[in-house]
């Protein structure tokens, strides 16, 4: 099967986040669930992951898809983005207004509480305080989308700056904000069709900049400063756990690496015990999920969604991930087709694809998807990825072959439940502005979260 085009890696990427919140939600029963083992054991009766029906009642998306629409929307309805007053502002009051949309969805309290300060009707009423309990995931879940509005390289000052601000609206603290530059730049990647294994280099060689731009916009800069370790050293422990520092070599994986190894790995990583609740640990796990799925998006189910953390907020960006780089390639059409707010988030990847590229690039994609064109054949390779967005490699010829690579997954081992983690959880996601459709209404499904605020303080 043909790599998907541009368009359809916009697209799946949307509605693709949107299945991996829902699957991993659950109406709030899987999320909260703390043992791998048994959601595994879930989905088997259910008839298994492939036969999984996402749609409502029982699979409505999170607070995470709902906040992710908020940013697209932003965007969409902003004419201009070099603009950054103006585009702040909107995304400000699209995460305000956004908060109307959270019945059931399981909002943060960092999320809610930041929400009620922003101000977004008054010049910088974006910005809140610096919070030294605001590193958790849900800047992180929300910002996806950011890395469709600028795929290419020469983009990265704008994503580095929109990242940042977008993510410290709520949680003001680098290892919250940080994780939505993460995201952010992954999704980027993802559509340039950069090798997996480069992520993580990418990543590090980029907050240096990142720190920059932090003394240079002059905004609590000494209190971000003082706490930005902690985030960049998580992410240099991993990339050498992986044997990935340099992004030249392919990943390396425990030999035993089934549903409670991956369990326990997600919680070693995590600042609290709850695996990808945090702006560090959720596009970690998220990208580890990545790093050993290759193209399978069942793969990816198991590892990225399905276990034992706060799986919709790893979810939500793998799931994102993957569609940006494989389009729909192995997704079940129960997986998606009927999935809420499914017409919202394929008309956001359009949007944003349009908004993204434009003259040229975009009509070369656009005259390749046209049924019976005779240039098909002629001009397929322009229609791919990587042609548009060429980057410098650097990667040895081993590694560049990654992608090439169906997976490098180990056997999942069944059975068993992992030993229960505190039930005590952390804050994470929150709200978008919607006009929710009279069919699509659902009853509150009594899942608030209880959630008691964790997120790393001090760290």
């Amino acid at each position: 099967m043909a790599p998907p085009t541009i368009l359809e890696g916009y697209v799946a990427a949307m509605v693709l986040s949107g299945v991996g919140d829902a699957m991993g939600y659950k109406n709030g029963s899987w999320e909260f669930c703390h043992s791998g083992s048994a959601i595994h054991q879930e989905a088997k009766e259910l008839g298994g992951i492939e036969k999984l029906k996402i749609k409502l009642p029982n699979w409505m998306v999170s607070d995470d898809t709902v906040l992710h629409l908020a940013t697209a929307e932003a965007y969409m309805e902003t004419k201009d983005t070099k603009d950054k007053e103006t585009l702040y502002r909107h995304i400000a009051e699209k995460y305000k207004n956004g908060m109307r949309d959270m019945d059931g969805r399981a909002p943060g309290p960092t999320t809610m509480n930041s929400c009620h300060m922003l101000k977004p009707l008054r010049e910088k009423g974006y910005e809140i305080p610096f919070n030294p309990r605001g590193g958790g995931c849900g800047a992180a879940m929300r910002a996806m989308c950011i890395g469709l509005v600028y795929p290419k390289p020469e983009n990265l000052s704008d994503l580095i700056a929109d990242g940042i601000e977008s993510g410290r609206m709520t949680h003001h603290h680098p290892t919250g904000f940080l994780g939505s530059l993460a995201a952010a730049l992954f999704t980027s990647y993802a559509i340039q069709n950069k090798p997996i294994e480069q992520w993580g280099a990418g990543l590090m060689d980029t907050l240096p900049r990142a720190r920059k731009y932090i003394k240079e916009r002059g905004h609590a800069v000494n209190e971000n400063l003082k706490e930005w370790g902690y985030f960049e050293n998580a992410w240099k422990n991993y990339l050498e756990t992986r044997n990935i520092t340099s992004g030249k070599t392919l990943p390396k994986f425990p030999s035993d690496y089934g549903i409670e190894a991956r369990d326990k790995f997600y919680k070693s990583v995590s600042f609290s015990g709850w695996g990808g609740s945090s702006g560090h640990d959720a596009p970690m796990i998220a990208y580890d999920a990545m790093l050993g799925s290759g193209d399978s998006w069942i793969e990816i189910c198991k590892r990225g969604i399905l276990h034992s953390g706060d799986n919709d907020s790893t979810g939500v960006m793998a799931g994102c991930w993957f569609g940006a780089m494989y389009g729909f390639l192995g997704v079940p059409d129960n997986h998606h087709k009927k999935l809420e707010y499914r017409k919202r988030l394929e008309k956001a990847g359009e949007k944003l694809f349009n908004l993204a590229l434009k003259g040229k690039e975009q009509q070369s994609i656009i005259s390749c998807q046209t049924e019976g064109n005779d240039e098909t054949e002629a001009c397929s390779d322009s229609s791919q990825k990587s042609p548009l967005f060429a980057h410098d490699q650097g990667i040895s010829e081993e590694s560049s072959k990654t992608n090439e690579v169906k997976s490098t997954k180990t056997d999942i081992v069944e059975g068993g439940t992992s030993e229960s983690k505190d039930s005590e959880q952390v804050d994470k996601a929150e709200p978008v502005e919607v006009s929710v459709d009279s069919s699509q209404q659902t009853t509150n499904q009594d899942t608030e979260k209880k959630v008691t605020e964790k997120v790393t303080t001090n760290v």
